[in-house]
């Protein structure tokens, strides 16, 4: 989105309305893994930033279109049943010569920009025993990494994460609905959003540590 604010804007003048006609192909990549592509890349000192299906990410030279390095995060392939909607990732972000990413199995990733070599990784998830899963492109803000997460389709209890961007270390977690009541709530924010609830409170996953709520 180029700023905080994600205008997509870009003060640049180059292409206008005197000469967008010349536009052409210049080169073109293709990915290796033939399902579902949702990226925006990102260019970042000449280099194409793009992650694929599986949450792979691959790097380019932004004029000549080489491929600079490809990192494979080895996803397992019994998580595609997790996704609803297809092992997709809609993006990396980029930052500080390292290159993020949430992977389709809840673990965010630090990457050298320059060599594609792992720098750190985390795993977000509060549990691995029901459907959650990542999607969404990372955000820096401050120094700290930001994602949420996906599964909504499958009942998940949604939050959203930040974590060091040098160290991978957990800064905070917000969770977007509250808990059981039963169990206690994070913050006093999950107290209040309580009482506007209605409905039952209900179990989910097979070890008996995730809890949700739906409203009727």
């Amino acid at each position: 989105g180029r700023t905080y604010s994600e205008q997509h804007f870009t003060p640049l003048a180059g292409i206008n309305q005197g000469n967008v006609n010349q536009l052409g192909l210049s080169w073109f990549a293709d990915f290796n893994i033939p399902r579902g592509q949702e990226s925006a890349p990102i260019v970042v000192d000449g280099v194409i930033y793009v992650t694929t299906a599986w949450s792979n990410i691959r790097a380019f030279n932004a004029q000549t279109g080489e491929s600079q390095w490809e990192f494979d995060v080895q996803v397992p392939g019994e998580w595609g049943v997790r996704a609803c909607c297809d092992v997709v990732n809609r993006g990396a972000a980029v930052w500080n010569g390292k290159v993020y990413v949430g992977t389709i199995d809840g673990r965010l990733l630090a990457v050298d920009a320059e060599t594609g070599v792992q720098v750190w990784a985390t795993d977000t998830l509060v549990t691995r025993d029901i459907s959650y899963s990542i999607t969404g492109a990372p955000r820096v803000v401050k120094g700290k990494v930001i994602i949420g997460n996906a599964g909504a389709e499958y009942g998940v209890r949604g939050y959203v994460s930040a974590y060091d961007a040098e160290t991978g270390a957990l800064e905070w977690r917000f969770f977007t609905v509250p808990g059981d009541p039963a169990l206690g709530f994070e913050s006093n924010t999950m107290a209040m959003a309580a009482e506007t609830w209605n409905g039952e409170w209900w179990k989910l996953g097979g070890g008996g540590t995730v809890w949700d709520s739906m409203a009727y």
